[in-house]
């Protein structure tokens, strides 16, 4: 790396933890939840992608929803408050087995029995989180009675990335139109959002900034969007691109900071904690302010390789750091206080768990 690099990184970086100080001070935030894989068939096939599966395979699977609730009662005694629902896209309109295994359940696609099981959290205490793929206007305003918020992450907006040869090139969800779309619904039918980019896939500096702009956008308009996840490729055996290098922590740091510099300030900009061990107090002092979903009692089946930290292990190193660790809900404290971002069952559970401030209220 040469002097003027150099030179331009360090005031970069300096610039993303002035920004971050301004508007999130010395708090660091974090939420605690129960991952529920509901289905790990998609009709995507992302080149990178361990969680998905084929019908033939052995350790392919619906769950079923006495499993759904006992992971769901398993959360609540753990002393969870987010339900976080994370499923493949709309697999039974790739695979008749799906289809004819919900049909048995009673449901005609996923989004039914998602919104069926998100009940269920609710009926425990429990705020749901939902992962669900692209979706249409009509489907958003569904899922938004029984969900404290809602994720899509962007990834990218190359279009080249889709194109013969690229990560997305077998993954019609992952066309950046229809990415966007679901993110513009989502604003407009005011469900609070997640969304994020994937780092290290084979994209350019100059896409991760258009991708970046593209989120501030829309956030601009619609002011939906609590968090942006800079999420690190992690290689996973198996997959198309089990050999393609994981991003550079200067690379990856560098993405970092031009997220909390080109965000709007009010959007929180999260790391994932297990994917960056041993770089979690670098990160969080280059503009990241926020380490997403913790589970106390389910491993990350999106990486499963990558264990979760002891939440007091991270407390003490946000400690060390003159910061303060703070155990939020999956909706932030702001939507709690804005109309018609929660829907009144929805509401209900969160004033429940939340303290005055809008965060987790103490359990202790």
């Amino acid at each position: 790396m040469g002097k003027c690099e150099v030179v331009w990184l360090s005031g970069l970086y300096r610039l993303a933890d002035a920004i971050r100080e301004r508007f999130f001070g010395e708090t660091v935030t974090f939420s605690k939840n129960v991952f529920i894989p509901l289905v790990n068939l998609c009709r995507n096939r992302c080149a990178y992608c361990g969680f998905r599966k084929n019908p033939w395979d052995n350790d392919a699977k619906l769950l079923l929803p006495e499993e759904v609730k006992l992971l769901l009662r398993k959360g609540k005694d753990a002393g969870c408050s987010e339900a976080l629902f994370t499923f493949g896209e709309r697999p039974e309109e790739k695979y008749p087995s799906i289809r004819d295994k919900l049909n048995r359940l009673g449901y005609e696609s996923t989004l039914d029995y998602l919104y069926d099981m998100c009940s269920e959290a609710l009926k425990l205490g429990l705020l749901p989180h939902s992962n669900p793929g692209v979706l249409h206007k009509k489907e958003v305003k569904m899922l938004k009675e029984v969900n404290a918020s809602m994720g899509l992450m962007l990834e990218n907006v190359s279009d080249r990335l889709c194109m013969d040869g690229g990560p997305h090139a077998c993954s019609p969800g992952k066309k950046p139109e229809l990415r966007l779309k679901t993110l513009a619904y989502a604003g407009e039918c005011k469900v609070p959002f997640t969304t994020g980019i994937l780092v290290g896939i084979g994209e350019t500096l100059d896409e991760i900034v258009a991708s970046l702009y593209a989120i501030k956008q829309i956030h601009e308009k619609y002011g939906h969007i609590q968090e942006v996840i800079i999420q690190n490729f992690v290689p996973k055996p198996g997959t198309p691109m089990e050999n393609h290098p994981p991003p550079t922590l200067n690379y990856y740091s560098t993405v970092v900071a031009l997220a909390r510099v080109i965000l709007p300030g009010d959007v929180s900009v999260q790391v994932p904690p297990n994917l960056n061990l041993g770089n979690i107090g670098f990160l969080l002092s280059i503009g990241a302010n926020d380490l997403g979903g913790i589970s106390p009692i389910t491993p990350d089946y999106i990486n499963p390789s990558e264990a979760w930290p002891e939440i007091e292990e991270v407390k003490c190193l946000v400690s060390e750091m003159g910061r303060f660790l703070r155990e939020r809900l999956p909706v932030y404290p702001k939507y709690l206080k804005e109309d018609d971002f929660l829907s009144e069952k929805v509401a209900e559970v969160a004033r429940i768990l939340s303290d005055e401030n809008g965060f987790r209220r103490s359990t202790s």
